[in-house]
């Protein structure tokens, strides 16, 4: 299998609950967290062929390994991708978690192909977040849908219209009429946030046989709702290569490697809107911090350790 061990930059988002504490170890153990980061692969095992020392590299991680808040990572080569050539460490690290998560639910979740989506629309609900923010441009730029993003503030709503959202839409009014009141019945809709406040609107707004994929974690939603119009439900979780071990775990690799292209063509933009400062403990509580606030757009990013 073959590992890579890398000094790292960080990256954060959590407004769209794609990191969950659902790696956290029983009984109190410590554990390393972290997930996005970018580096330089100093060492690879016997039988990684991928990657060589010195290769500029990003990925996720996994949670069966120590994570990224961390000056050297071991990471399986499947799981990575060439870094960008045209980003720094820091604006790289912002990347990975967010591009994979919004490319299985385009590419996997709904079974789009690329430059396919013309003549569909697809209805982002939480669209500043980091999910959305790059589901948004993939949506758009490579699917070729599309895309009405929801968003509440005036800085969030100019966030998504940065990020390519053909309309912006606000979530604290009912979906279901915003869409009517724009003519708009999408195929697809991913929910990245708040499902189930939105979740009747949604069943009401949707065509039917069309396709709803979610990543966060509501206690309950009346899935039987879905039957009437004949609608598919999927629940994105990027994690489930990595933590099953499934035969296609590579996918990743090749996906990161392809995000890596679009952003060095310019077709993708960044979606970092915050730097933290270097790693320490003190800016990992405020990055932290300034996630839990509600307040967060895009992704925030912390230097790493000297990458010479």
């Amino acid at each position: 299998m073959g590992s890579c061990l890398l000094p790292v930059s960080n990256a954060f988002a959590r407004s769209d609950n794609e990191c969950q504490a659902i790696g956290s170890r029983p009984g109190g153990e410590t554990r390393i967290l972290g997930f996005d980061a970018a580096g330089i692969v100093t060492e690879a095992g016997a039988a990684t062929t991928l990657f060589k020392p010195g290769d500029e590299v990003w990925y996720t991680g996994e949670f069966t390994r120590p994570g990224s808040n961390a000056e050297f990572q071991a990471v399986d080569k499947r799981l990575v991708g060439r870094k960008p050539s045209s980003l720094g460490f820091a604006d790289a690290a912002a990347m990975p978690l967010t591009s994979i998560t919004a490319w299985e639910i385009l590419f996997d979740s709904f079974g789009l192909k690329e430059g396919e989506g013309a003549g569909e629309s697809l209805l982002v609900i939480g669209g500043a977040g980091g999910v959305g923010s790059i589901l948004i441009q993939l949506a758009k730029k490579v699917a070729g849908l599309t895309v009405v993003a929801t968003a509440s503030r005036p800085d969030t709503q100019a966030w998504v219209e940065k990020m390519g959202a053909d309309h912006v839409v606000n979530h604290r009014n009912p979906l279901d009429q915003e869409m009517k009141t724009l003519g708009i019945a999408p195929r697809y809709v991913a929910a990245l946030t708040q499902t189930d406040i939105h979740f009747p609107a949604i069943i009401e707004l949707i065509k039917p046989r069309g396709h709803i994929a979610m990543i966060d974690d509501p206690q309950n939603l009346d899935i039987a709702a879905i039957k009437l119009k004949a609608l598919s439900f999927s629940w994105e979780l990027m994690f489930a290569r990595s933590l099953f071990q499934t035969e296609d775990m590579d996918a990743q690799h090749k996906l990161l490697n392809r995000v890596a292209d679009l952003l060095d063509e310019g077709t993708l933009v960044p979606t970092v809107n915050k730097h933290g400062g270097p790693l320490s403990a003190a800016s990992l509580r405020s990055a932290h911090e300034h996630q839990e606030s509600g307040a967060a757009i895009g992704k925030t990013v912390l230097d790493g350790f000297n990458m010479a």
